[in-house]
C-alpha cells in the first residue's frame, strides 16, 4: 500500500509555535498519510509574503498536488496575498477569531505574538517557575522546597526531568524532582530530605524493559543498565510509593504532554478540597 504524502506549510508572523501545536494537533487524526513539514516564522512584512508565495506555488508544481497552508497572519494585506497562493489554506485566525468577535461583540487587535509575550505577571512568573525547575532537577537543592508547587519521584530515568521541565514550562509550576537510589531501597524509606513534604510528593514509574533500553544508551553493559537491576529498581520504588500513599503515574507509553495534564488535573482536585491552603493554588496556562 502506497502512503500518500503532502507537505503542510505552517505560516505565522510570530514564532509559530502556536499554529504548529494545532496543526499537528489536527494532522494526527488522520492515518496512513505521511506531512512534510516546512514552517515560515515571522512573516511580517509584504516582501517576505511574496517570498513564501513563490514558494507555496513550486511545491505545487513539483509535487503535483496543492500543499496544506495552516497560517496564524495577523496583516491583512498580507494574508491577502498569500491567499493567491496554489494551496489549501486554514487560516486560524479567520476560523477562531471571527466567531468569538461576533459572540463578544468586540473587533480583535491584531497585535502579533500575544500569547508568547514577554512582558506582564504571567511571563515573569514562568521564567521564575524555569528557574526553579532547573536548579531543583534531579535533588540538586532541597533548601527552599516550600516553594514547590510539586516534587516528583522516581528512579533514574523514569521521566522526571522533562516532565518537571514541561510543567514549568507549559504551566507556571515550580516543579522540583528527586531521584530514588539504591541506598533508598537499601533503607526501604523515603529520602529524609522529603518527608516534610509528603503532600507534595508524586511518583513516576516506568516498564522494567523500556527503562533497560533507555539506559544503556546512557551507560552501556553496565550494572546500573541491566534488565535485573531495572526490574529491582520499579519494584521497590512502588513498593515504597505504594506504601507511603504516594500517587505515581506510568511514563511507559504516557507523552510528557499527557503525563503534565493528569498532574495538573490531580492539583486541581488537591486545591478544590483544601480551598484555605493558598500553596495549593494552581497557576493558569
Amino acid at each position: 500500500m502506497t502512503t500518500q504524502k503532502r507537505t503542510v506549510i505552517y505560516i505565522s508572523d510570530g514564532t509559530g509555535i502556536t499554529v504548529e501545536t494545532l496543526g499537528r494537533g489536527m494532522l494526527t487524526q488522520f492515518d496512513g498519510i505521511e506531512f512534510h513539514a516546512i514552517r515560515y516564522p515571522f512573516l511580517d512584512s509584504l516582501e517576505k509574503a511574496a517570498q513564501c508565495l513563490e514558494q507555496i506555488n513550486a511545491i505545487n508544481r513539483r509535487e503535483g498536488i496543492q500543499p496544506i497552508v495552516i497560517m496564524t497572519v495577523t496583516h491583512p494585506e498580507i494574508c491577502a496575498l498569500l491567499h493567491r497562493g496554489q494551496a489549501f489554506f486554514m487560516d486560524l485566525f479567520d476560523t477562531f477569531i471571527a466567531p468569538l468577535e461576533q459572540e463578544l461583540g468586540s473587533r480583535h487587535t491584531r497585535a502579533v505574538g500575544r500569547s508568547h509575550s514577554q512582558s506582564g505577571p504571567q511571563y515573569d512568573t514562568r521564567i521564575a517557575a524555569i528557574n526553579f525547575t532547573m536548579a531543583h532537577d534531579d535533588g540538586i537543592a532541597d533548601a527552599d522546597l516550600d516553594y514547590a508547587d510539586l516534587i516528583l519521584v522516581g528512579v533514574s530515568r523514569s521521566g522526571k526531568t522533562p516532565t518537571s521541565l514541561y510543567l514549568s514550562m507549559q504551566f507556571s509550576l515550580k516543579a522540583a524532582n528527586y531521584p530514588l537510589i539504591p541506598e533508598d531501597f537499601e533503607r526501604d524509606q523515603l529520602p529524609q530530605r522529603l518527608l516534610p513534604y509528603r503532600d507534595k510528593l508524586f511518583g513516576l514509574t516506568i516498564a522494567p524493559e523500556p527503562l533497560h533500553r533507555i539506559r544503556e544508551i546512557r551507560r552501556p553493559n553496565s550494572q546500573y543498565a541491566s534488565l535485573e537491576n531495572c526490574r529491582h529498581e520499579v519494584k521497590a520504588a512502588e513498593k515504597m510509593m505504594r506504601r507511603e500513599g504516594i500517587k505515581w503515574f506510568d511514563t511507559t507509553s504516557r507523552s510528557i504532554e499527557e503525563l503534565a495534564v493528569q498532574l495538573m488535573q490531580e492539583l486541581t482536585v488537591m486545591a478544590q478540597s483544601t480551598p484555605n491552603d493558598e500553596s495549593l493554588i494552581v497557576p493558569s496556562p
